[in-house]
């Protein structure tokens, strides 16, 4: 009777496991998937260490919407579609590489965009800019990767303060946030990417420090990205850490907990 009992506890292990699982991937297929920062291209919007849930439901839902797309390959192109809006935070899977990113959605389906002198323009027209001080961290090894920020004030010592100006930008349509510039770069000018029809452009808010789609596919870059490809919105940093590690507790950036994302 004792080696039923213990058998009879085993299988129950094993069924409220298999259960959870289940429920658990369920959750993140339908509703809300984990994403945690990794680089600095959305800074200062999203620092690195920055954990948040995708809200899955914003956009419907594609084969990108379960974890392995293999699973979800029987769904053709969107179920359940829904728009973004420009200036939302959109996790999507990389045309490229098959990596989820995040970036920040600047180009709809037959927007005109350009770079020039490092300022945006859609559909001929400046995007407008406001002076909005300096964003200031640490120059030091961030993230379990260890990389290093890029700075305004050059190249400094390792714990000095590493300077970034910081500006406000308004989107059409009204909707507002800050954007780093930090150096003159070869995506400071670009020419004119019109967004074809079902596809969007994305930037980092880390303008100088963004592989976004003013890169090319062909460079390995994000290109324009299919509304397949789209994952789910970010609304709201959840926890974040600035240390190597997550247990790393002194390292924690409790102003960021539960944080509105602009």
């Amino acid at each position: 009777m004792a080696a039923k009992s213990k058998d009879g506890g085993i299988v129950e292990t094993v069924k409220t496991i298999v259960y959870a699982l289940l429920i658990a991937g369920v959750f993140r297929t339908l509703f809300f998937q984990p994403f945690w920062i990794p680089s600095g291209s959305m800074k200062d919007t999203l620092l690195i260490g920055d954990f948040l849930f995708v809200n899955k439901m914003a956009y419907g839902y594609s084969q990108y919407s379960c974890p392995f797309a293999s699973m979800c390959s029987f769904i053709d192109g969107r179920i359940m579609a829904k728009e973004p809006e420009r200036g939302d935070i959109v996790v999507f899977r990389h045309p490229v590489t098959g990596q989820d990113f995040i970036k920040r959605l600047i180009g709809l389906p037959g927007d005109q965009i350009q770079m020039k002198n490092g300022r945006l323009w859609i559909n001929g027209e400046e995007v407008k800019t406001e002076d909005a001080g300096t964003f200031v961290e640490t120059f030091e090894p961030q993230g379990p990767m260890g990389g290093v920020p890029i700075c305004s004030n050059g190249m400094v010592g390792m714990g000095a303060d590493c300077v970034k100006t910081r500006l406000r930008e308004t989107l059409p349509g009204g909707r507002s946030h800050y954007i780093l510039d930090t150096r003159t770069t070869s995506l400071d000018n670009t020419g004119v990417y019109t967004v074809p029809d079902g596809y969007f452009f994305f930037m980092g808010d880390n303008r100088d420090n963004s592989n976004d789609s003013r890169v090319p596919q062909t460079a390995h870059g994000v290109g324009f990205v299919p509304f397949e490809n789209l994952v789910g919105r970010a609304d709201r940093v959840m926890f974040s850490s600035a240390g190597r590690s997550i247990f790393y507790f002194w390292t924690w950036r409790k102003d960021r907990f539960f944080k509105a994302l602009e």
